[in-house]
């Protein structure tokens, strides 16, 4: 009925690895000091006024009924009114503050969190799941509410009414006040004992409820299913979904016949609590003598001060499970930026962007990696030309690409833009100047325009028309009923690979980059399709620096130079006529084509 609670294991097992200083916890709130300390006034206030209830109905049961005095019971039956409509008001206050600090202080949080994961590196990102970027996200930030609007609260209102409400007990019979305190501590433990049993079963409810959504999602997803039907598993899924769902048919008989018990004891409770006053009130040598009004306020009191105890018992619990909270919403605001902002960046404005690339003994190795992927690399893209580079898969190909589009940093070495180190660039005045396609296509869940306006959020419908034209998929976007407002769904799934690759390599056209990265940017499409998206790369790359991870040999022939890379080490290096009329690598990967080997990114 209370919500009694027991200490998460796991959440202590946090605390203890991970601690959070009380300092930090309360420099979340220190912005909002002033409607704290309201929040806290209130409930003090609201508090003391409830406790004039008893001592009102004392009155009215004891002097007004008795002497038919109805002007004084008219006043306190007033009084009796103006005291709940002068509580319930101010709980109002005390709701709409609680909950105004806890909405901003989550917002804070969220805020930062995401700000600070946008900072993060791509190996983050690998090394993480992303359902656990949301939980922190959306699950760990929205109950730290409770540290406000219920665990904080709740310990300034229940120690204010449980001090009182004892107060107030004594002022009306101390005698009853000892025998309420001998009842009670039972009573509360034996209720909480029996609520902890129907919890602990919902905790497995929940862990079970869990797993059967997982089992949904893996199963009935777009790529669930097609992984379910290739392989044949559906049998074996359906059986595992349905010994999943016996399962939840015990732990709910258990739950309801656990609420059946808890019920039939909170039942007894309650009845033995005022019995037993009652009892009490009948031996004048216990009571010392009382009146009518006076037992009927002091069981009033007795009944009241039960549910606030109760709460106070869970505030360590649910402190603890805050505390973890943040302790996890602080582990992900504690993580190291691998690629931070400069703190003075070097303007670089598009239009003076001339696109001078330039590797200076650049090494990169990987996080927990034992080898570097790249070993001093040594390449110069002059203003407007291409560099092609080639190798099998593991050669180091997009880790170059990688770096230049500064989703890393180099281990050792530098990377410039006409002369100026990537480090020292603003991501904004980069993101202005270089574009990416890269094999691995991204489209939200949105429409057409939407995607791409992504790149050129103020773009005119015309502009994206001509980028959709550049890029051969014009003609599909327009066979659709809705064109451009068609919704590309779930990660583009409404189009095809090669589609989606086309959409991407729109979306990077109309941005009009000045440095171009081709990460295979073509290698998801039909030979037929390859050739004509690579005649609009081709016009797009005039005048524009080009770097191009090649898949195959024949889209990049025509590059000024071609770069071979082996093992994170340039081996050869020069035009495709000089290249193959050696007796080197580049001729060998070109007399096999490079088709087959080196289908995935390196």
């Amino acid at each position: 009925m209370y919500g009694p609670r027991r200490v998460d294991e796991d959440d202590r097992r946090r605390l203890n690895e991970s601690p959070v200083k009380a300092s930090r916890v309360m420099a979340l709130f220190r912005p909002y000091w002033k409607r704290l300390t309201l929040v806290v006034f209130v409930i003090v206030v609201a508090s003391l006024i409830g406790l004039a209830q008893p001592f009102l109905l004392r009155e009215v049961i004891d002097v007004a009924l008795p002497t038919g005095n109805t002007s004084l019971l008219a006043w306190l039956c007033l009084g009796m009114v103006a005291v709940a409509a002068v509580t319930g008001l101010l709980s109002l206050v005390q709701a709409w503050q609680a909950t105004l600090v806890g909405q901003a202080v989550m917002h804070d949080l969220r805020a930062r969190v995401f700000r600070h994961l946008l900072r993060q590196s791509l190996a983050f990102f690998k090394a993480t799941r992303a359902g656990e970027i949301q939980s922190r996200l959306s699950s760990d930030v929205a109950g730290l509410q409770s540290v406000v609007t219920n665990t904080a609260t709740s310990i300034a209102a229940n120690v204010t009414t449980v001090i009182g409400t004892l107060a107030a007990m004594v002022a009306l019979n101390w005698r009853l006040t000892l025998v309420s305190l001998a009842i009670l501590p039972p009573a509360v433990l034996l209720t909480r004992r029996v609520a902890l049993v129907r919890r602990d079963i919902t905790a497995q409810q929940q862990r079970v409820f869990a797993n059967l959504y997982g089992q949904v999602e893996e199963s009935l997803s777009v790529n669930g299913a097609l992984l379910t039907k290739t392989l044949g598993t559906a049998p074996a899924r359906s059986e595992e979904f349905e010994a999943t769902s016996r399962e939840l048919i015990d732990l709910e008989l258990r739950a309801q016949l656990a609420g059946r018990w808890r019920m039939a004891t909170m039942q007894i409770v309650f009845a033995a609590i005022p019995a037993a006053l009652y009892l009490a009130a009948g031996f004048p040598t216990v009571s010392g003598g009382i009146s009518i009004g006076t037992l009927i306020a002091f069981a009033t009191l007795q009944v009241a001060i039960f549910r606030p105890v109760m709460q106070l018992l869970n505030v360590g619990a649910d402190w603890i499970a805050s505390m973890a909270l943040l302790s996890r919403i602080f582990g992900y605001l504690d993580l190291p930026v691998d690629v931070p902002e400069p703190a003075h960046p070097v303007p670089m404005p598009r239009g003076a962007v001339r696109g001078e690339v330039h590797f200076r003994d650049v090494s990169y190795r990987y996080p927990d990696a034992d080898v570097d992927a790249l070993t001093h690399i040594e390449l110069t893209i002059p203003p407007g030309r291409t560099l092609a580079v080639v190798g099998e898969t593991g050669s180091g190909k997009s880790t170059l690409a990688l770096l230049l589009g500064r989703l890393a940093d180099p281990t050792s070495g530098s990377i410039t833009i006409d002369g100026v180190d990537l480090r020292e660039i603003s991501s904004g005045d980069l993101a202005g100047f270089l574009g990416v396609v890269s094999q691995e296509t991204y489209l939200s869940h949105d429409t057409v325009a939407a995607n791409l306006r992504q790149a050129v959020p103020g773009a005119t419908e015309d502009e994206l028309w001509t980028a959709l034209a550049a890029a051969h998929v014009d003609g599909l976007i327009a066979s659709l009923p809705d064109r451009l407002d068609t919704v590309v769904g779930a990660r583009g799934h409404r189009f095809s690979g090669g589609e989606r690759q086309r959409l991407a390599i729109a979306r990077t056209l109309l941005s009009n980059p000045r440095i171009l990265i081709l990460d295979e940017a073509t290698s998801a499409l039909d030979n037929e399709t390859e050739r004509e998206v690579q005649l609009a790369i081709d016009a797009l790359a005039v005048g524009r620096t080009t770097l191009t991870i090649a898949h195959r040999l024949t889209t990049i022939q025509d590059a000024d130079e071609i770069a071979v890379l082996e093992s994170g080490t340039v081996i050869e290096q020069g035009t495709h006529e000089e290249l193959a009329r050696a007796v080197g690598r580049y001729a060998q990967l070109l007399s096999r084509g490079l088709q087959g080997p080196d289908t995935t990114p390196a």
